[in-house]
């Protein structure tokens, strides 16, 4: 693992606390209802212990993390819109106008949007800014970026989370936007799991089929043109990946370093949390599955990190916008935890096993 991407927040990370977990499932058992009958609600309380070592962890207040950059990929015809829209959807969310900040709303969140790599110089108040560069290189004719790039924006992500961390937040969501950005994820996944990439390869932003298929040739053309190791995540990341996809990374190392749960929001997202675990797979526990996409790589993103997620919409829009959705369940699997009352205390008789 190179020492030079984070090399303080990997060396925090430690796996989530197994014995927490376990005293926490015996707990839930005492509790008002037949064992088990809450289903994946009580799994999803029993992670939510191990993720923060205590028997009443607490999730509240959220913190929606928004990563933007472009892809120089963009200008071979892969995306339904300009590039140009990536500014334009983060001075959107800057002002309070995207389904991502309707959502965060809802659930008293509080949204940062880091430009780490947007194509056009913003000057929008409510952006952080940590541009590494203005978009990566097209990868099917060059790197998407260099080593110290990814690098770079992988601690940008680090730092988002500090932020959040040092300003209270005990749950982190991560969002992204980046048009052509499910272009990069189709083919970093497709590396780092062997898959086909006309397997992985959906409508991303609503390309029809003969986009599709121009898609794929262009996925396929760039893997061959990069020969990234697929032993070396952070290799495919720089060659085929994204300057946000980086980002997102970063924050899955940095929410696990703090203890903190993190919701997983879709495709793009979940193939930066595959690439997390593959640079430290103890960060596999601190991960949180916010829904499934309609975007077909990310059953298989999904399956390479054994993952079952909260809910299925059959949403496609990424911004964070399905874990958002997600986040008042692991509400539920708190309050379940501290507010519901055992047998012993409610005076009611328990399961006895018969």
């Amino acid at each position: 693992m190179p020492t030079d991407v984070a090399p303080s927040i990997i060396e925090r990370i430690a796996p989530v606390d197994a014995e927490a977990g376990e005293r926490t499932r015996a707990y839930l058992d005492t509790l008002t209802k037949p064992p088990g009958s809450l289903g994946e609600l009580e799994a999803l309380a029993i992670q939510l212990s191990a993720i923060t070592g205590g028997q009443t962890p607490n999730v509240t207040p959220a913190s929606v993390l928004v990563f933007a950059a472009d892809h120089g990929v963009a200008e071979e015809g892969v995306s339904a819109f300009p590039q140009a829209v990536t500014a334009q959807m983060v001075a959107n969310f800057a002002s309070g106008g995207a389904a991502i900040n309707v959502f965060a709303r809802q659930i008293s969140a509080n949204i940062d949007v880091i430009d780490v790599g947007v194509a056009t110089p913003l000057a929008v108040a409510g952006v952080t800014h940590a541009k590494v560069r203005p978009g990566t290189a097209n990868m099917v004719l060059e790197d998407a970026m260099q080593g110290d790039e990814a690098h770079s924006a992988i601690n940008a992500g680090v730092a988002a989370v500090e932020r959040a961390s040092h300003a209270g937040a005990r749950c982190i969501i991560v969002g992204e936007m980046g048009i052509a950005n499910t272009t990069a994820s189709s083919a970093m996944l497709a590396v780092l799991t062997g898959t086909p990439v006309a397997q992985v390869v959906g409508a991303g932003t609503g390309i029809n089929s003969a986009q599709q298929a121009h898609k794929v040739a262009v996925i396929e053309q760039a893997i061959d043109a990069r020969r990234a190791d697929p032993e070396d995540p952070l290799a495919v990341l720089a060659k085929l990946g994204g300057l946000e996809i980086a980002a997102m990374t970063g924050a899955y190392l940095a929410a696990a370093a703090y203890r903190l749960p993190v919701v997983v929001d879709g495709f793009i997202a979940t193939v930066a949390a595959l690439t997390a675990c593959r640079l430290c797979p103890d960060v596999r526990g601190y991960l949180v599955f916010g829904h499934q996409s309609e975007e077909p790589g990310h059953s298989t993103a999904l399956e390479a990190l054994k993952a079952k997620p909260l809910l299925n919409l059959g949403m496609r829009l990424g911004e964070g916008s399905g874990a958002a959705l997600a986040f008042p369940l692991l509400q539920a699997a708190v309050a379940m935890l501290n507010e519901m009352a055992t047998f012993a205390d409610a005076g009611v008789s328990g399961n006895t096993g018969q």
